[in-house]
């Protein structure tokens, strides 16, 4: 490939011009005198710990650091100057806060779509997803992730959908596309005593040679020369605290760690590369709950998957690595007080998330009882006037809540405005913010990060180190 002419005539040689539409760029935009000293990537891995305000990465470093001594491998690249890093403008076309599937799919088509849909801009247009422009490339491409694998994070970088609820046609898009590596949830898409249409998609699958794969033993023994399709539970898999204090889910569930060396170890290989994405879902889903517990440690997760990420890269040398966030999420953060660092220091006793903690609850339940369980589970009882607020949740007195994924409209908030008094962490909302956010690049390719983006400058981005021409 002739690198001038590929630069000059299809990519955009600097990311950053927020301003600027990428397809209003002509060949004066680009310095040719530069253009020499771009490095190519061979591989690409993109990270998304979804809905991660700065405060979640905050947090974490902080639990870290009180916890164990040492930094999280995010924040520690950082310090070590090994990374680029930006902020990134995360607005949708609809709204200047964007949903995941509009987040997405700026990085996966390049064009901002309206909240809700998948790589269809506003006038209706489709626009064809990175992924499969990779894969018409020679190279291999997958997604991994927490919750389903037919989720919107990880459709948004394969598959085209005005609806991103139309889950049950992603899975079957995803078979008829071909993806190399696609892991996580989703069990309710492609079981065929669960679908609506009773259309078994597995079988589908395991026609085109998949092997697949339901559990962690499952997936360490999957052999590396044949497509993968790992599903571990019926829709979202459990929070990492839960998992981790499970010793049958820790038996049965990989963590996004492991899944994502298994997508690098199928992959590496290929003589033209490969590009994956690793979504850390349930981070959103913990923010939406206002659960700090959930939170921090399925933010943790995601950490040890960019140690994978950085662990490959140092040693292979020709891949770039993106590390983000597709929007923030209630904000949440440590607050001022005397008692503020003892007080945060007592998440280290908690052992499940909040939603493990209310599932246990019903209107037969005793202010006692409530009491216990979080003596048990939080490392301090609530007070009896507070286990009583709690109560009346289940009893009736008091209108139950709302929300995003609260399927059973528990008592999220109520319980996060009472841990607040004992833990110093505040939350604005339970819903996503328009907060610019976090980006870090490794590798060839990241000299070409400036320090503030559109998140559709990320997906021309990727194509022109890669050198693939955007001709599809």
């Amino acid at each position: 490939m002739d690198r001038r002419k590929f630069f000059k005539n299809g990519s955009l040689f600097t990311i950053g011009t927020a301003v600027l539409n990428p397809f209003e760029l002509s060949a004066s935009t680009f310095d040719d005198g530069i253009i020499g000293k771009n490095k190519t990537a061979k591989n690409i891995i993109f990270l998304v710990s979804d809905g991660m305000s700065t405060g979640t990465l905050n947090m974490a470093d902080l639990f870290m650091n009180r916890k164990y001594g040492k930094s999280s491998n995010w924040l520690q690249l950082y310090k070590d100057n090994k990374v680029k890093r930006a902020l990134m403008d995360t607005a949708s076309a609809s709204s200047i806060v964007t949903d995941s599937a509009a987040g997405s799919s700026s990085w996966g088509g390049g064009v901002r779509v309206n909240n809700g849909s998948l790589n269809v801009g506003p006038d209706g247009k489709p626009n064809m997803p990175i992924l499969q422009k990779f894969k018409k490339a020679g190279k291999m491409a997958g997604c991994v992730t927490t919750v389903a694998i037919t989720h919107a994070t990880p459709a948004g970088f394969c598959i085209t959908s005005a609806k991103r609820s139309a889950q049950d046609d992603i899975a079957e898009m995803y078979l008829d596309l071909e993806f190399d590596v696609m892991m996580g949830g989703g069990n309710n898409y492609f079981d065929a005593k669960v679908r609506k249409d009773k259309k078994d998609v597995y079988a589908g699958f395991y026609a085109k040679g998949y092997q697949i794969v339901r559990n962690k033993q499952e997936l360490l023994a999957a052999k590396n020369d044949k497509p993968i399709l790992g599903i571990f539970d019926e829709d979202a898999v459990p929070y990492s605290i839960d998992r981790i204090n499970s010793p049958e889910l820790s038996a049965k569930i990989p963590t996004l760690a492991e899944m994502a060396q298994k997508a690098i170890d199928r992959m590496k290989d290929h003589k033209k590369g490969f590009v994956l994405q690793v979504e850390s879902g349930k981070v959103d889903w913990a923010a939406h709950a206002n659960d700090i517990a959930g939170l921090i440690h399925e933010q943790l997760a995601f950490d040890e998957a960019v140690k994978v990420a950085m662990d490959f890269a140092e040693k292979d040398g020709n891949t770039l690595v993106i590390i983000t966030t597709d929007h923030g999420n209630a904000n949440p953060g440590v607050i001022y007080g005397k008692n503020a660092s003892d007080n945060f220091d007592s998440i280290q006793k908690y052992t499940n998330t909040n939603e493990v903690i209310l599932n246990s609850f019903n209107s037969t339940t005793t202010a006692s009882q409530i009491r216990e369980k979080f003596e048990a589970t939080n490392g301090k009882a609530v007070s009896d006037d507070e286990a009583k607020e709690i109560l009346s949740y289940y009893n009736g007195l008091h209108k139950q809540e709302d929300g995003l994924y609260n399927y059973k409209k528990l008592p999220f908030k109520a319980l996060a405005d009472i841990q607040q008094k004992h833990n110093a962490v505040g939350w604005i909302s339970m819903d996503h913010s328009a907060d610019y956010v976090e980006l870090a690049m490794y590798g060839p390719g990241s000299e070409l990060l400036k320090p503030f983006v559109k998140n559709t400058d990320l997906h021309y981005l990727m194509l022109q180190v890669a050198e693939v021409e955007n001709k599809f």
